[in-house]
């Protein structure tokens, strides 16, 4: 018979209507440190792990950044975005679908970029308790997105071969670090990305967000 497919979830963008918060919660950070930079450059690094967005941050503006300085940005976007955490929602058809493959049994989990207390305000927003779902965090691995830890994160929690995973995400370093980890890339435009990126950073398939993906969910899932 043939393998059920198994799903890893990215979350900001992904599952939640959140990017846009994260953008913003990283602006006032970044403001307030007198580190001038453009919204649209934040959010060209959204999806990253902070540290290596930051680090990506520095070497654009030319500016070196400091352990200590380093950490009071993660600190302040942290904040920044807990205040935000009113406006984020679940993507339209995020709980659907979740639901679906449950129903369903098919495996998924949630493998994200950010920490497990920002993690948890997106959570919240779709209704889920961390200790019932299977979860990765930043703080779970080494190495944030674009390397494919994450994922082969998610892959073992839910014990099975990361080459019978999909990763769906809403950035391209979703996708570098799925076609890293040897998983097929599922791109959603909810986070920013157009199509030709998505693609062009692996994305076999590229829909509009969570409903779009469950309306064509028999496009890429294996239920036999």
């Amino acid at each position: 018979m043939r393998e059920k497919t198994s799903f890893i979830f990215d979350l900001d963008g992904t599952l939640t209507d959140s990017v846009y918060q994260n953008v913003a919660a990283w602006k006032e950070a970044l403001d307030a440190e007198d580190i001038p930079l453009a919204m649209w450059r934040i959010h060209r690094k959204i999806g990253m792990s902070g540290g290596l967005m930051l680090k990506n941050l520095s070497r654009e503006t030319g500016l070196e950044l400091s352990d200590a300085q380093a950490k009071r940005l993660s600190e302040r976007h942290a904040k920044a975005y807990e205040r935000l955490q009113d406006q984020i929602i679940a993507l339209p058809g995020a709980n659907e679908l979740l639901a679906t493959l449950t129903r369903e049994k098919l495996k998924w989990c949630i493998a994200t970029s950010g920490e497990t207390a920002t993690a948890q305000i997106n959570l919240n927003a779709l209704g889920l308790d961390a200790s019932e779902i299977t979860l990765v965090t930043r703080d779970d691995v080494k190495q944030g997105k674009p390397d494919p830890a994450l994922f082969i994160a998610g892959a073992d929690k839910m014990g099975v071969p990361i080459e019978e995973c999909l990763v769906i995400g809403d950035a391209i370093w979703d996708m570098l670090a799925a076609r890293r980890a040897k998983a097929l890339g599922i791109g959603l435009l909810s986070g920013g990305y157009d199509r030709g990126e998505l693609e062009r950073a692996g994305a076999l398939r590229v829909y509009a967000d969570p409903l779009d993906l469950l309306a064509h969910l028999d496009e890429v899932a294996s239920f036999e």
